[in-house]
């Protein structure tokens, strides 16, 4: 087998690199301050990239901001389905779910930052982790595991308690994140339905290995 890529390969290679080192800055960015007014300039420096380079793979910091928020979001949702695989009670993915949100908080804070300060502007996108979380509550319901009467309107009520989690986490770091994250899966499993006695239980079943 040959030692190295064709030049074409290369060149893609290398291309993709700079598009990953692009996003990587702006989610640097985000996470920091969530201040989108950094120049063009700034932003191509931090990535390690010519200014240039820039332009030829966004048209604007609008659009590379957005890739920058998709793609936190997409790794979002790709650790919940690496780490919660093997799950099949829809509500205990749920409420697994948040409990592992808050842990991502500590060990994931860049991802987390993002998730605090975009989550709430994508949370009916067609990727990431919401189209996971519809899937999750279209099976409860389809097997009369929740009873809500709509999926969408369950997804809005589900992504802004999980977003006020993760602010929680951020702005109180004094409060028992794991306690926190099971009371709010608690609330949130009677919500859809779950019987208090079976909602409690759940929301404290043993969760997977997270490391």
């Amino acid at each position: 087998m040959p030692t190295s890529a064709p030049p074409s390969n290369r060149f893609e290679r290398r291309r993709a690199e700079t598009r990953r080192a692009l996003v990587r800055a702006a989610r640097q960015i985000l996470a920091e301050s969530g201040d989108t007014s950094a120049s063009i300039q700034a932003i191509a420096e931090r990535a390690d990239v010519g200014f240039g380079s820039f332009y030829n793979h966004f048209e604007s910091k609008t659009e590379l901001f957005e890739a920058a928020v998709q793609d936190a979001l997409e790794e979002f949702g790709q650790t919940f389905d690496e780490h919660l695989t093997g799950i099949d009670d829809p509500a205990e993915l749920v409420a697994a779910g948040f409990r592992f949100s808050a842990r991502l908080a500590e060990s994931h804070p860049e991802l987390m930052q993002v998730l605090r300060r975009r989550g709430l502007g994508h949370l009916y996108s067609d990727n990431g982790l919401a189209v996971r979380a519809l899937r999750d509550l279209r099976a409860g319901m389809a097997s009369g595991r929740f009873t809500a009467p709509d999926a969408t309107v369950a997804l809005s009520a589900l992504g802004g308690t999980l977003l006020s989690l993760v602010e929680l986490r951020f702005a109180r770091p004094d409060v028992d994140g794991d306690d926190a994250a099971a009371n709010l899966a608690e609330m949130v499993l009677r919500m859809l339905g779950v019987p208090p006695d079976d909602a409690h239980e759940v929301a404290r079943r043993p969760l997977p290995d997270l490391a």
